[in-house]
């Protein structure tokens, strides 16, 4: 895995104050990526709100931090609402223009998998945006995750019809036993 110089990067828990700088980045995603399906860059007490949101459900919400400056995020939110679905889970992460190809995306992605472990998740699943994001499933298969599934055609952005690819990965045992 590669870093990027010293100092080196600091990965920790979300901060309130870190929100102006994760909406900054999210939004550059938005508006010139692929990799989300919204239009429309939200705004700043909307980010407040989403990662309100995943905190209290006691779901991590990670940020990477090189010299006071905040180079990416990472969180993991329940897969679907319904109970039957509590011990899966979905991730997302997303990594400033001037930070990506560094190793950041990955050392993210790796702590937030370690941390749902913990939890007791059981199964991940990155729903990635545009099949021709090969960054973003290269990462997720570095990381263990099996392609399950594509979704053609299932939005519309940018001028073209985009996919969105299935990952899954097991978490601790997985389906392999009972949840505790």
């Amino acid at each position: 895995m590669t870093l990027p110089p010293s100092p080196a990067p600091l990965l920790r828990p979300s901060r309130p104050e870190d929100v102006a700088a994760i909406t900054a980045i999210y939004g550059g995603h938005v508006a010139h990526g692929s990799g989300s399906f919204e239009l429309e860059p939200p705004g700043e007490a909307e980010m407040a709100r989403r990662r309100d949101d995943i905190l209290t459900q006691g779901l991590p919400w990670l940020v990477a931090e090189q010299a006071g400056q905040l180079l990416g995020f990472a969180y993991a939110n329940r897969f679907r609402p319904r109970p039957a679905y509590r011990y899966a889970l979905e991730d997302s992460v997303y990594v400033a223009e001037q930070a990506q190809r560094r190793g950041l995306g990955r050392w993210l992605l790796a702590e937030l998998i370690a941390r749902c472990e913990a939890l007791g998740a059981r199964q991940m699943f990155a729903l990635v945006g545009d099949s021709a994001n090969t960054a973003s499933i290269g990462l997720h298969r570095a990381l263990g995750f099996s392609e399950v599934g594509v979704m053609r055609a299932a939005g519309w952005k940018l001028g073209r019809w985009l996919d969105v690819v299935i990952l899954q990965r097991r978490l601790g045992a997985g389906e392999h036993s009972p949840p505790e």
